[in-house]
């Protein structure tokens, strides 16, 4: 006779599977407890941040007047902040995607020595840190600017210029890992058909690489968006060219910090980069395992 096997209870709680849950609970609280705070005191004035500032606001109309403050001060152009970043960020990300996805493709259907290195050395760039790169590449761009009779530091093509450079590593690599999986059958039977080298780019490969793309515009989106050392460097804390973080530091004087301005324009900052988020999440996950792996 045989024994009968006894099955696991459905309703059996598993511990671990719990203890997993709780710390990703924790987790969430702990990174969104900096973005709940900012939105908080984005409606209260500076004495009520200063003096209370893990309370509810007293007035949460206070946030509306602060954004009526922000873009009516004087001395801090935001709104023209606003737009730089706009217009530095899709030049830039337009840039990155055309120049690294076609990169990535003659480097991947180009299978000889020298594009094997020069793809190791574009993977290799990632790991340089910007912090080694600083002052070499301020004093390039003088020089380089000096030298084509160019301005480069303070100008919206020296910013975008340097974004590129350091923007193309990572999405040469993602898009090198992508393409290796388009069937070079269809490139084979566009040449038959007649087609150019670049209509075969721009009429069939491009546009399978929508996944991709999308990936690579968010992550190189958020960092160019938020990014304050590359502008402060390239464009300065004065110039003409400013984008938002530079704006919102402005509003933190030597001896007086507005912190209501302060909070209230840096959640304004960052709403459109999350919206941008929620929008194309889906294509983040997916667009980075078909990207990576071969």
């Amino acid at each position: 006779m045989t024994a009968k096997t006894r099955r696991p209870s459905a309703s059996r709680i598993n511990p671990s599977l719990v203890i997993l849950e709780l710390g990703t609970i924790l987790l969430f609280i702990l990174f969104m407890f900096p973005f709940g705070m900012v939105m908080l005191n984005s409606a209260k004035t500076s004495r009520e941040i200063i003096f209370n500032p893990i309370a509810l606001p007293a007035d949460w109309g206070q946030f509306f007047t602060n954004v009526s403050l922000i873009f009516n001060n004087p001395t801090v152009d935001y709104f023209g902040a606003f737009l730089d970043s706009a217009i530095i960020t899709v030049a830039s990300l337009v840039i990155i995607v055309v120049f690294s996805s076609m990169a990535a493709w003659v480097l991947v259907r180009n299978a000889k020595i020298w594009s094997a290195v020069l793809f190791m050395a574009f993977v290799a760039a990632m790991v340089i840190p910007f912090q080694v790169l600083m002052y070499p590449l301020v004093r390039w761009m003088r020089v380089v600017g000096d030298f084509a009779h160019i301005r480069m530091l303070g100008t919206y093509h020296g910013i975008i210029f340097a974004y590129l450079g350091f923007g193309s590593p990572l999405s040469i690599f993602v898009f090198h890992g992508f393409i290796k999986n388009i069937p070079l059958e269809l490139e084979e039977a566009a040449t038959i058909d007649g087609c150019s080298r670049q209509a075969i780019f721009f009429r069939i490969i491009f546009p399978l690489l929508k996944p991709i793309i999308v990936t690579v515009l968010i992550l190189n989106g958020i960092w160019i968006w938020n990014d304050y050392l590359l502008p402060l460097l390239v464009l300065g804390s004065n110039g003409i060219v400013q984008t938002l973080p530079i704006a919102v530091t402005a509003f933190a004087g030597a001896y007086l910090k507005q912190w209501d301005l302060i909070l209230t324009s840096a959640l304004i900052a960052i709403i459109p980069i999350i919206l941008l988020y929620l929008f194309a999440q889906r294509y983040i996950i997916k667009g980075m395992v078909e990207g990576s792996i071969k």
